[in-house]
């Protein structure tokens, strides 16, 4: 009876240690790449400047006329008349002038 009490122990340490397993993996699977990504969001946003070329969420391009708090006025195409006001976080990639002129010359 003695022996059935010890294996039972056992069995109970070795799930255990399997859970935090699992955990971890989680972690390094799931919620650190999360955090990764909305580091790097957050640092492009802050680095975003009048005429700076931005692709948005859904697809369009347009380049940055105004930026506000949470907002900016986004001009698109080659009509100057098309600024609509959009939130920041619709922004999906930035492009710097001074990267599109490096593109350029390659």
């Amino acid at each position: 009876m003695f022996i059935l009490a010890q294996e039972a122990t056992g069995m109970t340490g070795f799930s255990l240690i399997w859970i935090v397993v699992m955990l971890v993996v989680l972690y390094f699977m799931m919620i650190r790449p999360q955090q990764k990504e909305t580091k790097r969001k957050n640092a492009m946003l802050s680095e975003l400047a009048v005429g700076d070329t931005i692709l948005t969420t859904s697809g369009f391009y347009g380049m940055v006329i105004d930026i506000t708090e949470d907002t900016i006025i986004v001009e698109f195409g080659n009509n100057k008349n098309c600024r609509i006001p959009m939130q920041k976080s619709a922004i999906a990639l930035v492009e710097k002038p001074e990267d599109a002129v490096e593109k350029e010359n390659k």
